[in-house]
Order: structure tokens, then C-alpha cells, then sequence
């Protein structure tokens, strides 16, 4: 492609650099410049245009975006017409915008001119939500780089939606005398709120003692349960986990469950336990779960409801990012003390 001042003796076919507005028409950024347009141009005294001449390989703005969309797996995804070397990526369902950091990467590192831009990785969307952009920088892209770009789409997964999918959840709450049943209660509705989005429910209630021996003895039961058994669990513990050794961790264990992670890098919510009991995920929610603030719990949260259980190492590249707006009402703040300057 060569692009600048092009005379007007040359400039047929050619696209062009800017809109121009003249008395009698108006034509658009990226118009491919016909005869009578240069006639019009000639008319307003213009000699010259700012404008891109094709080479025969090169494949235009809007044809390289739409090439680009037809490309992308559509997994929960929808995408709209090219327009201005654009095209937007939209969900078709409520769910969670998986995004893969090195296959994105690896697109805008083909060529300068084509590029991907997405939601971070892990949001919760709605449907309608625009997930993604494609956008063509210039006016056209050589054909050899549109190519490898399409190929690259074709065998990754840079970007999908999954939907929520309804869950039976039972809630497991452990207790300690400081911890008052209006606590717990209202745990519970803020609980409710955060599985809607999923059309989950709370299908069943435990609260047991806060001890390992008692807390497994109540996983084990909802473990064991024949007739329309849970598909999601959430451990509410009385008080903060800190080790594996832990009440919830070590309950996860004795009820002949694995636990996947304790302690994540994302902060409110470092405290949380994700394990599994079978094919059931079991979350140990962290205190700041009881808050309807985003947390690290909600992060969580949202892929086990998509069924994309997270294993140790991608709950810990969560950290970038992790850093979210403090709880005023956790116990233990991050900054006690005002930080003089």
C-alpha cells in the first residue's frame, strides 16, 4: 500500500486518507475514489487527496475485519458488520468472558495494522455486553499478514463466552458464640443476590460447629446424598482461614475431598479455599464474602458457575489485577495507619 498526496491524475480507485465535504457531496474516509468524485474534487479546486493506492495482494479495512470476525470461534459470541475498519464482538448469554492473554497477544503481534482489544479475563457479562473489538488501523492490510492473523483465530481460543448454568447450591455456615445469627442470615441473603445472575439457589442450609470434625461430618452428608444432591457447596466459616491445617481445608480432606487451593492472590477475598467433594466444587468463602462488594470470592464464584472450575495455578496468575477497592467493614483493613507523606 502507498499512502499520502496522490494528484488527482492518478487518483482513481484509490482510498480516501479523510473525509472531504464539498458543496454538492461529501465523501467519506475510505472511499474509493471513482471518476465523476474526481470530477466533483477538480470542481472544488483541488488538485491533490490524501490517499492509499492498493497493491494487489492488500485487502481493505472492512474486508479484513469481517475476514478477522468469520475467524473468531464463536463460542457465546456474536459479531457486527464491518464498518470503518471495525468490527464489535458481543455475548449472546449471561455469563463469564474467558479471555486467553497469549493467544490475543499473538494476534496484535502479527502486524502493526490489525488489532484485538478484549474485556480482562474472568468478567461476568450480560448478554448484549461488547466483549471485544476488532479494529484495522489503516485502510487496508497486506493479504500475506491478514492470512497469518485468520489462521491464528482459526486454531486458538483467544476469547469465549460461557454461560452461567443453574446450580443446586448448599450453604454450610460454621459456628462460633461471637457470631450472630442476624450475621448468618444476612450472609445468607447477600449469598442469594450473588447466584441469581445463574438462576442458582440455596437448595439447603447447614450450620454446624466450627471444627474440622464436624464441618467434614457435614460435607460427608452432602456428599452422601442419593436424592437430588448439591452441585455446588459454600463453607461460611465462623472465622478466617490461615492454613491448610485449617478448619474448612482440613473438613475438605477428612470428608474425602481434595483441596485444589488454599489463599488466592486477589485481595479482599486472599482467604479462600476451593476444593472438590466427587464432581462437586466446594468454595470456603473468605469473611468478605458476606459483603456484596466485589471480592476475590466473586472471581471464583462466577467460574465455578460457568463450569470452568479453576485449578492452582490459574487461581494464582489472579494477582494482576487482584488488587481490588478496599471493604471498609473487614476487621482487618489493609491500612490501619494513615500513611504520612
Amino acid at each position: 500500500m502507498r499512502f499520502g498526496d496522490l494528484d488527482l491524475d492518478f487518483a482513481e480507485g484509490a482510498l480516501l486518507a479523510h473525509a472531504i465535504v464539498l458543496p454538492d457531496v461529501k465523501l467519506s474516509k475510505g472511499h474509493r475514489l471513482a471518476n465523476c468524485d474526481i470530477d466533483h474534487l477538480r470542481r472544488a479546486g483541488l488538485s491533490k487527496v490524501v490517499a492509499a493506492q492498493l497493491d494487489d495482494t492488500d485487502v481493505d479495512e472492512n474486508q479484513a475485519a469481517a475476514r478477522l470476525a468469520n475467524s473468531l470461534p464463536q463460542q457465546g459470541l456474536r459479531c457486527s458488520s464491518a464498518a470503518t475498519g471495525r468490527v464489535n464482538v458481543y455475548a449472546t448469554v449471561d455469563g463469564l468472558c474467558l479471555v486467553d492473554r497469549q493467544a490475543v497477544d499473538a494476534l496484535n503481534g502479527v502486524d502493526w495494522s490489525i488489532t484485538l482489544a478484549t474485556l480482562a479475563d474472568g468478567v461476568s457479562v450480560k448478554k448484549g455486553d461488547m466483549v471485544a473489538t476488532i479494529k484495522i488501523i489503516p485502510l487496508a492490510v497486506p493479504g500475506a499478514s491478514l492470512l497469518s492473523a485468520t489462521r491464528l483465530l482459526e486454531v486458538g481460543n483467544p476469547l469465549r463466552v460461557l454461560p452461567f448454568r443453574s446450580h443446586a447450591v448448599t450453604m454450610v455456615s460454621t459456628l462460633l458464640p461471637a457470631l450472630k445469627q442476624s450475621t448468618m442470615n444476612k450472609t445468607r441473603a447477600i449469598f442469594a443476590r450473588r447466584l441469581r445472575r445463574s438462576a442458582s439457589e440455596i437448595v439447603a442450609e447447614l450450620r454446624v460447629r466450627h471444627d474440622a470434625s464436624s464441618l467434614a461430618t457435614a460435607l460427608r452428608s452432602v456428599a452422601d446424598k442419593s436424592q437430588d444432591p448439591p452441585t455446588l457447596v459454600v463453607v461460611f466459616g465462623a472465622s478466617a482461614v490461615i492454613d491448610r491445617g485449617d478448619v474448612i481445608p482440613e473438613a475438605i480432606s477428612r470428608a474425602g475431598g481434595e483441596v485444589i487451593r488454599v489463599g488466592i492472590p486477589v485481595d479482599p477475598g486472599n482467604l479462600l479455599v476451593l476444593g472438590t467433594l466427587g464432581n462437586v466444587p466446594v468454595i470456603g468463602a473468605p469473611g468478605c464474602a458476606r459483603s456484596p462488594k466485589e471480592n476475590g470470592f466473586d472471581w471464583v464464584l462466577d467460574r465455578v458457575l460457568a463450569g470452568s472450575l479453576p485449578t492452582h495455578a490459574e487461581l494464582g496468575r489472579l494477582g494482576v489485577g487482584g488488587l481490588l477497592t478496599e471493604i471498609q467493614s473487614r476487621p482487618h483493613l489493609r491500612e490501619t495507619i494513615p500513611i504520612l507523606e
